[in-house]
């Protein structure tokens, strides 16, 4: 099966019967300015090397070079097979913190903002990890299950806003517990669990949950976001105001954060400067023994791009060198 790797490229081909219609339009003109100085016979009796068909040819000719240009272009492949494939590495299950609390501007543009864009840079640096990502606020949803697509993750991370738990609160618990059951069955060892959430209002027992993923073998990291001192929290252009009609300062529960980290047998960030905290997280992910991964994956494609470029050359030439007149000898003369 052909398939196409830049199929923008294919609007291209539009344009070839543009050539054909402008070609046959400057041809109708010309006709009709030859007809303005004389009789087209006469005319055409004084020029009797003029060819009327190979205009034509020289046309179509273009055209189709063209076209073959632009499939190539297209980069068509063909050969796409499924193959198993071995890495080694760990697994990362990263649990992000989606409540209406990451929207207060302690860093710019906001929390959820800024921890999205040190997600996508973690994903630069890793190399045949595994990673998942778990948003949460009130309840816990999978949003990419773990994986060494990293394209595809950045891809999940761009659509995640506020909106995507419609259940407000902080159920850092809720989150872990999903995490430890997202884990892929191949995975025993190197596994990671990477709390990302200003640890504000939490709902459940993220301690006991902790607790547990460490007695499996999982740890527990936490990045702290936000300020001690609290930020307000502007929410469709306004800031959010509690029954009362108080404005709502959201602060920075370190404690509880780092009583999760500690109890995950991990450690607590306070996510500061370009890396958000996550320098010493990657350290100790890279002393860990890395694990061995089975997975299937496409193999590459057969690229048959300079077959359709190498004709399309063919055509220019053969273009060039057909002129408008015709043979001076014809083929069988007698």
């Amino acid at each position: 099966m052909l398939m196409f790797a830049n199929s923008r490229f294919l609007y291209l081909l539009l344009l070839v019967p543009v050539f054909l219609l402008g070609y046959g339009l400057m041809r109708y003109f010309r006709a009709r300015r030859v007809k303005a100085y004389g009789d087209p016979s006469l005319v055409e009796a004084l020029m009797p090397s003029w060819s009327r068909s190979k205009g034509w040819v020289k046309a179509v000719l273009f055209s189709l070079g063209f076209a073959l240009f632009v499939l190539g272009l297209a980069r068509p492949r063909t050969g796409a097979k499924l193959a198993e494939r071995t890495t080694k590495g760990a697994e990362i299950i990263v649990a992000l913190d989606v409540s209406n609390s990451m929207l207060a501007q302690d860093y710019s543009p906001n929390r959820l903002e800024r921890a999205k864009l040190s997600i996508a840079r973690l994903t630069e640096r890793l190399q045949e990890d595994r990673i998942g990502l778990i948003i949460f606020a009130g309840t816990s949803f999978v949003q990419l299950p773990v994986t060494t697509d990293y394209v595809s993750a950045k891809m999940f991370l761009g659509s995640i806003d506020t909106g995507s738990i419609p259940v407000q609160g902080t159920a850092i618990g809720d989150a872990i517990r999903l995490s430890i059951k997202s884990f892929s069955a191949q995975s025993e060892k190197s596994r990671v669990i990477v709390v990302i959430s200003d640890g504000e209002n939490h709902e459940d027992d993220p301690v006991a949950a902790a607790k547990q993923a460490a007695e499996l073998g999982i740890k527990v990291y936490t990045i702290g976001v936000g300020s001690a001192e609290g930020q307000p929290i502007p929410v469709n252009g306004e800031l959010l105001k509690d029954k009362e009609g108080n404005i709502v300062v959201t602060r920075l529960d370190e404690e509880t954060l780092r009583k999760v980290a500690q109890a995950g047998g991990g450690a607590y960030i306070h996510a500061g400067g370009e890396e958000f905290g996550l320098n010493p997280i990657i350290q100790d992910i890279r002393a860990m023994e890395d694990e061995e991964f089975g997975s299937i994956v496409f193999e590459e494609y057969d690229e048959q791009y300079m077959y359709f470029f190498a004709v399309a050359l063919v055509l220019f030439v053969l273009e060039m060198l057909v002129g408008e007149r015709k043979p001076r000898r014809k083929l069988f003369e007698v």
